[in-house]
């Protein structure tokens, strides 16, 4: 499975709190890019990480004010990327500069725009505010998968393997045993899919957090706005009742870095137990946990694939519904 990329589109690099005033090297698209914070205004800079002389990464250089210093000869270069200071000579060559790609800090994530950048509007960018609503408490973190973005797009828009994947985690049988609804509005580009379970045992990783002690309301509402932002609205309740209702946002953003490589950066923002330290870190180190068996698995299947001979047929039900929309919206973004 090869899932090709859209370039002209946002994706996630970072999260704000990466980034800083020492260099942040991340690839994305198959483009590396060095990101900092200029000194006085605190601006997110994202340049290509490669000097133009002789290719060395500039993420491995320094800062003389906000300006890149090349650590091998010495090129220099301001926010922009363009070349202010070669070695030896005052003729600075016309074509002596850096790309800078357009970017932009919204709800704690820095997003970056890979493709032309007089396209690049802000406007398009997919909101997940929770991610920085004081409401809410949230714990994030990142893992890269040596696998091809799509299947962690299908990973995600199917929640069936949580039964078996996640048993004993975030799976109950009831998730994989529960019809969906999916809505694809493929020209928006984004996808949605549900899963209401209305008596469903309650997973460690709700009881725990919750203190609920007993069978659960679980309500899954997925939206996916292609390529990279997929937001998960979950509600629990004790079964039968109204309320109490603790609502738990869980965001993903899906960044391509290479062929074959992906990032996956995920967040569990929550409205309730908020300030409890040991909420808070339980829940930090579950879903961590809960995240490395999603990478182990893809990057499993990822290598499975890579030996499947020529033309495999692939075998599709019901529950992928979503991830088969999202697959025929993402190659209409790469062809466009």
């Amino acid at each position: 499975m090869t899932t090709p990329f859209a370039r002209d589109q946002w994706y996630v690099a970072a999260y704000g709190s990466e980034v800083g005033r020492t260099f942040l090297a991340r690839t994305v698209l198959g483009e590396p890019i060095v990101f900092y914070r200029t000194a006085r205004e605190a601006r997110v800079v994202a340049l290509a990480d490669r000097c133009v002389h002789r290719r060395y990464p500039l993420s491995q250089s320094s800062l003389d004010g906000d300006n890149v210093v090349c650590g091998y000869h010495g090129f220099t270069y301001d926010p922009s990327g363009t070349c202010v200071s070669v070695p030896g000579q005052e003729r600075i060559p016309r074509t002596a500069r850096v790309t800078s790609y357009p970017v932009a800090e919204v709800d704690s994530f820095v997003w970056v725009w890979i493709g032309d950048p007089a396209l690049a509007d802000e406007q398009l960018i997919p909101r997940a505010p929770h991610m920085a609503d004081p409401q809410f408490d949230t714990v994030r973190g990142m893992e890269p998968i040596d696998c091809d973005y799509g299947l962690l797009v299908d990973n995600l828009l199917d929640l069936s393997h949580e039964t078996y994947l996640h048993a004993g985690y975030i799976g109950t049988p009831e998730v994989a045993m529960t019809p969906i609804t999916t809505d694809a509005d493929e020209q928006a580009g984004i996808v949605r899919v549900a899963r209401h379970m209305m008596d469903a045992a309650c997973p460690p990783f709700y009881a725990k957090s919750t203190g609920i002690d007993g069978r659960i309301t679980r309500l899954q509402d997925i939206e996916y706005f292609a390529p990279c932002l997929y937001l998960l609205h979950s509600r629990i309740s004790p079964a039968g009742e109204q309320a109490p209702v603790f609502r738990t946002e869980i965001t993903y953003a899906i960044t391509p870095s290479a062929p074959g490589k992906v990032y996956d950066f995920w967040a569990v923002s929550r409205d309730f137990a908020t300030g409890d330290a040991a909420v808070t870190e339980f829940l930090r180190d579950f879903n961590h946990q809960v995240v490395m068996q999603d990478v182990v698995a893809l990057n499993i299947l990822q290598r499975a694939l890579e030996a499947e001979p020529a033309g495999y047929q692939e075998l599709s039900i019901g529950i992928d519904a979503g991830g088969l929309a999202a697959r025929r919206i993402l190659a209409r973004l790469a062809a466009r």
